[in-house]
């Protein structure tokens, strides 16, 4: 099966390259030439644009920052819409505004492409090991074409209705996973402050009832200090702001979300935008003037 793959960056680039070892023809393009160099290495065609990427695919991956980026590169001048065959499968496995997906999926059909909509949970260290959560909104035979290709890119993956419905759960995702790291920085200062060792406190606590993946993957990085990103603060920031967004139009109150909506501007003000969403940590530190 032939594949266009645009968009190379933190999380693309592993995913490319773990559909390369698995035996896919890939085409790839990014705006990063170095990116698509690297990924070339590994066996990919290198394209000089979207529309080379996009024309001669069966499967069109699209990996993007946000819902502007996915619109111009798919329905732009020179982009998927324009180049992709009719019948072409796109895949959108950006985490995009559900009405965006909508936009984009109607703007497809009128030539003849289809689209789902597949954004991922995992962060980089998932998507280098290939075991992605990936949630999917569309027809259930646009969802059964592109499994073998989640497969290799997941270690789950679930149809849960739509075109939209697949940001719709993502979105889910993004408030549920801030508001749980807000909560354990919030508790774990507690536990620093009131004289416990946190690192201790954390290891009693993570085989209990407010043990979480979250937990696992986000407490070793806070008690070392160590925010390299594997999802950073600026993409959460624009997942929480498409939830409040989504949130508004549905008339839904979400308290929390807007509560770590602001903490999380905080630390971005305080320069730590590129740092791991776990950087929370430091808006509970400033205010306690201490460290874990």
């Amino acid at each position: 099966m032939s594949i266009g793959f645009i968009g190379l960056g933190i999380m693309g680039k592993p995913m490319a390259k773990n559909l390369l070892k698995a035996g896919y023809s890939l085409s790839v393009y990014d705006i990063n030439a170095d990116a698509v160099k690297e990924v070339a290495a590994d066996g990919a065609k290198a394209c000089s644009s979207v529309g080379d990427a996009a024309k001669d695919a069966k499967i069109i991956i699209t990996m993007l920052p946000d819902s502007p980026q996915v619109e111009d590169v798919i329905l732009g001048a020179g982009g998927v819409c324009e180049n992709a065959k009719a019948g072409a499968l796109v895949v959108d496995m950006s985490s995009i505004a559900p009405e965006s997906a909508i936009k984009v999926a109607t703007a497809l059909s009128e030539k003849g492409i289809r689209m789902i909509d597949a954004p991922v949970s995992g962060g980089e260290p998932k998507a280098i090991d290939g075991t992605l959560a990936i949630m999917v909104g569309g027809k259930q035979a646009d969802f059964d074409e592109a499994k073998q290709v989640f497969d290799v890119l997941g270690s789950s993956a679930l149809l849960v209705g739509e075109i939209g419905s697949g940001n719709i759960c993502k979105l889910t995702n993004q408030m549920i996973v801030a508001i749980n790291i807000a909560a354990l920085s919030e508790g774990l200062f507690l536990a620093k402050k009131a004289g416990a060792d946190p690192s201790k406190v954390w290891s009693a606590i993570k085989g209990g009832l407010a043990g979480s993946n979250v937990m696992n993957a986000k407490a070793p990085m806070m008690l070392e200090g160590n925010f390299t990103p594997g999802f950073k603060v600026d993409l959460h920031i624009k997942d929480i702001n498409n939830a409040m967004k989504t949130a508004q139009e549905n008339e839904t109150p979400i308290p929390l979300t807007a509560a770590v909506m602001q903490f999380m501007q905080a630390i971005k003000l305080d320069g730590h935008g590129q740092s791991d969403h776990s950087a929370l940590a430091k808006f509970y530190e400033k205010i306690c003037e201490e460290t874990l």
